[in-house]
């Protein structure tokens, strides 16, 4: 097959479908899925295409886009790139002063917008700001404080324009190349300030021939979205669903992802550990509620699954007739209400963003449900690595994907070399010159490569804490064993230059106050709560609990449960969730030194 630029493969696509639908939104005011056609969706991408030309936007210049998801914003984002432009994502989460940096280090002079808050930000930047000329506003519920430099994207993409835009713009359809520079992604930033990840239409291209060569979908498929745009991940994913032609469904609140699973029923979806975590404890807290004839079953049902699921199938080994039949009986009593929860129709979800623990990616195999878990960065345009189809070890984050190389270099650093592998960083050539050994990029991950060629993960290298008795420890690692416990919602390591661990932790509160109700503990507010003797005994032991497999020097001594959730807009974690170690170490410096206070 040829894989040409994006722009062509939608225009192509457009064509060869049609009248099928190509995305669907929630229509808030009738709670009714719409469908865009194909055909719909290929003439208002050429409708922005226009609309930039006509205000001025030249071949490889910066574009915006600061919203959270939604059909325009994959609209904008082609309409963008068919120009020969290239897009700038920026995180709907994202501060005044975070985004006014990026408007200023790519020279932004339009920005598209998403609700009311992206845009009284953009407001606020225009005033001052030498760049910002135009906000277009995906929107139309927004209003405005000033129409001399803001519009609404319908208007701005329906207006009539001379017959010489048209001609400019299959000049530039015409012209569109490969190498062209198709996208800069900003990192998040969790040691420093975020870089511009330079991604060109090379990159993306090969990238959808990987996903070809290693994924079994077509355009009878539908994808729910539901992770930021503005990562890496997501987008890509997105442009792949399109690239096959299959149907993807955008939804626009993280919330009612469970209700939103049931309505659409996709057969796959991209998704973060954070959502099977949160889902195996609430399986666990209703088994745990079941009678002692349900648990028994469901316990067998499991077990069943297990076998037939992780010991059989997983391996390509011929599963013996009696498991068949057992399997056929556990999986109609059982197993397939707990897929029901994805919607049903699951063939296989792609995780990343973060490991998920092996015994949890051992559960939900169990009972059907195929996560692939794989592995990569916004600087190998996502997936550098893989779940298969068979063979695959539930400890790893697969093999390397099609056309990608992984070894492992000094200090047990992951470096990867292939295609989708960046240009290099905007506008910053010594932080490009520094991650780049012999075409080698240095990922900045620890890992190991296993002798089935799996690789695994075992941390961030700039995560990795030293104590004062020199002993190494990967925070990252404890946190994933302790994050799956249904009572723990968040958790941050601290152990850097200190004579043992200890942990700052955010409790599930609704669990929590369950618990406290149950066990006839009163209260007046969440802060009486954490503190209450009882909450943090029963805290203690099942950490002792979930800890008991790690060394003794890597265990967690001491743990300080706190009243509000690390959040994005406190600074605390990234828009990708990551934790702002730096950031929570000065803020919490009181109630981190109370714990090394003997």
């Amino acid at each position: 097959m040829s894989y040409k630029h994006l722009g062509i493969e939608i225009k192509n696509n457009v064509l060869k479908y049609q009248h099928k639908n190509a995305i669907h939104y929630k229509d808030s005011i009738n709670n009714k899925w719409i469908g865009i056609s194909w055909e719909t969706f290929g003439n208002q991408i050429q409708e922005v295409s226009r609309a930039l030309i006509n205000f001025g936007i030249k071949e490889h210049q910066n574009i915006a886009i600061f919203a959270q998801n939604m059909p325009e914003w994959i609209i904008a984002d082609i309409g963008i790139m068919s120009i020969r432009a290239i897009t700038v994502p920026v995180y709907a989460t994202n501060s005044k002063k975070e985004t006014e940096y990026i408007i200023n280090d790519a020279e932004i002079s339009l920005i598209f917008v998403g609700d009311q808050e992206e845009y009284n930000k953009a407001y606020e930047i225009s005033k001052t700001n030498k760049h910002l000329k135009l906000i277009v506003a995906l929107n139309s519920t927004v209003k405005l404080k000033n129409t001399d430099n803001a519009v609404y994207f319908n208007d701005f993409r329906q207006q009539q324009f001379p017959d010489s835009i048209e001609t400019e713009r299959q000049k530039r359809e015409y012209e569109l190349d490969l190498n062209d520079l198709a996208s800069i992604i900003y990192t998040s930033g969790t040691t420093g300030e975020p870089k511009g990840v330079m991604l060109d239409h090379n990159n993306f291209s090969t990238s959808l021939e990987a996903h070809d060569y290693e994924l079994d979908v077509d355009e009878t498929d539908s994808s729910l979205s539901f992770l930021p745009l503005s990562h890496i991940y997501e987008r890509s994913w997105v442009f792949f669903c399109l690239h096959v032609g299959m149907e993807v469904y955008f939804n626009q609140d993280p919330k009612k992802i469970a209700d939103v699973l049931k309505e659409v029923k996709p057969t796959v979806m991209c998704t973060v550990p954070r959502i099977f975590e949160k889902i195996f404890a609430a399986i666990q807290d209703k088994r745990k509620e079941a009678s002692p004839i349900k648990m028994k079953l469901a316990s067998w049902a499991l077990g069943i699954g297990n076998s037939y699921n992780n010991k059989y199938k997983r391996i390509d080994k011929k599963v013996p007739l009696i498991l068949k039949l057992k399997y056929k009986i556990a999986d109609k009593l059982v197993l397939c209400k707990l897929r029901d929860v994805f919607g049903g129709r699951i063939k296989f979800m792609p995780c990343g963003g973060a490991p998920l623990a092996a015994d949890l990616v051992s559960f939900f195999y169990s009972f059907g449900l195929n996560i692939k878990c794989g592995y990569g960065l916004t600087e190998t345009t996502a997936t550098a690595s893989l779940f298969g189809y068979k063979n695959y070890e539930f400890n790893s984050a697969g093999k390397a994907i099609h056309g990608t190389e992984i070894k492992i270099g000094e200090n047990n650093e992951i470096l990867v070399k292939g295609p989708g592998v960046m240009r290099g960083y905007y506008k910053k050539p010594e932080a490009t010159a520094e991650v780049f050994e012999n075409g080698w990029f240095k990922t900045g991950d620890a890992g190991k490569i296993d002798t089935e060629g799996n690789l695994v993960i075992t941390d961030r290298i700039k995560d990795l804490m030293k104590t004062s008795g020199g002993k190494y420890i990967a925070p990252q690692k404890l946190e994933t064993a302790l994050i799956n416990d249904s009572f723990i919602e968040q958790i941050a390591v601290i152990g850097d230059q200190q004579k043992y661990v200890t942990a700052l932790a955010v409790p599930s509160f609704e669990n929590i106050k369950k618990y406290a109700i149950e066990h006839k503990i009163s209260f007046k507010d969440i802060e009486e709560l954490i503190n209450h003797n009882q909450i943090k005994d029963m805290i203690d032991k099942r950490v002792d609990e979930l800890q008991k497999e790690f060394s003794v020097f890597e265990k967690i001594k001491k743990i300080t449960l706190l009243p509000k959730e690390f959040s994005i807009e406190a600074g605390e974690i990234t828009a990708t969730l990551k934790l702002k170690r730096k950031v929570i170490q000065k803020k919490y410096k009181e109630l981190i030194d109370k714990m090394y206070k003997d």
